[in-house]
């Protein structure tokens, strides 16, 4: 398992967490039914998904800028610590490439989708997930910007000859908390009487994001207990994309 840095990186321990952690949970289900061959993950994260998706591939490498802990891995996986852009791989070097909650944190974003493209073999397939631009109920200070469906399609179809659009979607209870969610979001951001959040460079505002985050999801727990630990990954599902999906889901193919 991969350290808690912030509260980007969500775990399957702590309660609070768990309306957010099932979604990259089906991110990584929807993958495995699709991948196989050679594939590249970049981004461990917790290293959650090793175990969902390696069984499905014969090769499974899995990178991160930072040190992860998904040990023990399946035999025909393996993690290296490595930053991307650049991917630091031989040209057509995977059948797949899957990245979740990734690309919205990379300065460089039309690098690393054309270095994706560069990785990946001929007729090879890009999984991509990252939260859905109309749907954040706040700026989050750890991304370097969230995409629209338009804006998303435009980056990889600069690179990839065909692109497959879907969208996370949520049931009546998922939007149930989604609600409750954002009036305790309203509660905090009230205060910020003069826009402080999209004034503030991004680095000043990590750590009371953080704080006020975990406070947040943490009061929900509290007075919610049982709507936020019933939530499941079937709650959610891949679909067609709308402005209330959580989540663009894109394939692209090269």
């Amino acid at each position: 398992m991969a350290k808690l840095h912030t509260a980007e990186r969500v775990s399957a321990q702590d309660a609070s967490d768990n309306y957010v952690f099932q979604r990259p949970i089906l991110a990584y289900h929807k993958a495995s039914e699709i991948v196989s061959g050679r594939v590249l993950e970049i981004g461990t994260g917790m290293g959650y998904g090793v175990r969902i998706v390696a069984p499905h591939t014969e090769e499974f490498i899995t990178i991160d800028k930072s040190e992860a802990y998904a040990e023990p891995l399946p035999e025909n996986a393996r993690f290296l610590q490595m930053a991307a852009p650049p991917i630091r791989f031989e040209d057509e070097s995977f059948d797949y490439v899957i990245s979740f909650q990734v690309i919205e944190h990379i300065k460089q974003d039309k690098e690393f989708v054309k270095e994706v493209w560069r990785v990946l073999k001929k007729g090879g397939r890009f999984i991509v997930s990252t939260p859905n631009a109309p749907m954040s109920l706040t700026r989050n200070p750890w991304h370097v910007r969230e995409y629209t469906g338009e804006e998303l399609q435009a980056l990889l179809g600069r690179e990839f000859s065909q692109v497959e659009i879907y969208g996370v979607n949520g049931n009546e209870k998922i939007m149930e908390y989604y609600e409750k969610n954002r009036k305790g979001v309203e509660k905090i951001t009230r205060f910020d009487i003069l826009d402080l959040q999209h004034r503030l460079p991004r680095w000043i505002l990590q750590i009371p994001y953080d704080i006020l985050n975990r406070i947040n999801r943490r009061r929900l727990l509290k007075g919610n207990q049982e709507l936020t630990t019933s939530i499941k990954m079937e709650e959610y599902n891949v679909g067609e994309l709308s402005e209330k999906s959580f989540d663009l889901y894109f394939i692209a193919k090269k």
